[in-house]
């Protein structure tokens, strides 16, 4: 952030708070009048945060500075109890608003740590301003009680918080009593106790996380071996139905180009048969079955069976002639 727009931000929280009295009698007209430039401010800040590269952390401490005029104009010019609380709440929430954006940046254990703190400052704020009371009635109530002392002024969630349960009792006096020569008090003790059980939480939290998150991982694990494994089955029986799809069609083939091959020996034989000289192609039947030329039929001579027999060797792609040509009885 440039240095003019830090200076606007620290001119709309220090503007109004530097004459403001701890308790100055109530002036509407500049009340308002207040809240008007306040408000101007707010949006001549939010236009330049546009301009910038964290513009969320920009708008969000604009909103805090306003918080902060807002809360000084409060004290200067419209000071009551109800109205300095509000006014403390929406610090609280602008100024948690803002860490949390600073937060969001971070990773890890850094961003829980971050918001975390966040958090705990964000209790503590509401805390106080839910048990600020007037401070002439304060006074007043101090005053009677000689040798105590009322301690609210903390940083601590635990303590803010048990402060708040003390406020709703009506006698905060006798419920936070410091003896100076005794630090542990029952209010310390307490606080002691709340963080323990705390921290014991969140250390069951994060055990309870990390078994989630290693059941997470096996079950991850677990479920992409079956996947792998299915994978491996599923192309395993791919592979064998097309080995087996292409067996089946090449035996197709074969048997195919087998029983063309057959058919056209046949069909050479026979027309040899009716070609050979002395040799009757009507009275043989010819039949072929994997290149064996198979002869049957009657033929007028054994000179006509053996010529018959001849000419089915001599054909092309006949690897065997079976014959059981018979001569005719001429008597």
């Amino acid at each position: 952030m440039n240095r003019l727009l830090a200076a606007l931000l620290a001119s709309i929280a220090g503007a109004t708070i530097a004459a403001a009295p701890a308790f100055a009698q109530n002036d509407t007209a500049a009340y308002r009048k207040a809240m008007d430039k306040i408000e101007a401010d707010h949006d001549v800040l939010k236009d330049k945060c546009d301009a910038l590269t964290k513009e969320d952390v920009c708008e969000e401490q604009a909103d805090v500075s306003r918080a902060k005029a807002e809360l000084a104009a409060v004290t200067k010019y419209n000071n009551t109890v109800e109205n300095r609380n509000a006014a403390h709440r929406k610090l609280a929430e602008a100024e948690y608003e803002l860490a949390e954006e600073k937060c969001d940046a971070m990773k890890g254990g850094d961003k829980d740590g971050c918001m975390n703190t966040a958090k705990s400052a964000r209790t503590a704020a509401l805390a106080k301003a839910g048990g600020e009371r007037d401070t002439r009635t304060a006074a007043t109530a101090a005053a009677g009680s000689a040798g105590l002392v009322a301690s609210t002024d903390t940083k601590d969630p635990v303590k803010a918080a048990a402060v708040a349960k003390c406020e709703e009792k009506g006698n905060q006096t006798a419920c936070l009593v410091e003896n100076k020569g005794t630090p542990d008090t029952a209010l310390e003790r307490a606080g002691e106790k709340t963080r323990a059980a705390a921290a014991t939480v969140v250390a069951k939290t994060k055990d309870a996380a990390r078994t989630v998150a290693d059941k997470t991982r096996e079950v991850t694990g677990a479920a992409a071996a079956k996947t792998e494994r299915a994978a491996e089955n599923a192309g395993d029986k791919t592979r064998n139905t097309a080995s087996t799809a292409a067996d089946k069609t090449e035996n197709a083939t074969e048997r195919a180009a087998i029983a063309m091959s057959d058919t056209a020996i046949t069909a050479k034989v026979k027309a040899g048969l009716a070609a050979a000289a002395d040799t009757s192609a009507l009275s043989v039947n010819v039949e072929t079955e994997k290149g064996t030329v198979m002869l049957s039929g009657f033929v007028d001579s054994k000179a006509e069976a053996e010529r018959a027999e001849k000419v089915a060797k001599g054909v092309e792609g006949v690897s065997r002639v079976k014959s059981t040509l018979k001569v005719k009885d001429n008597k």
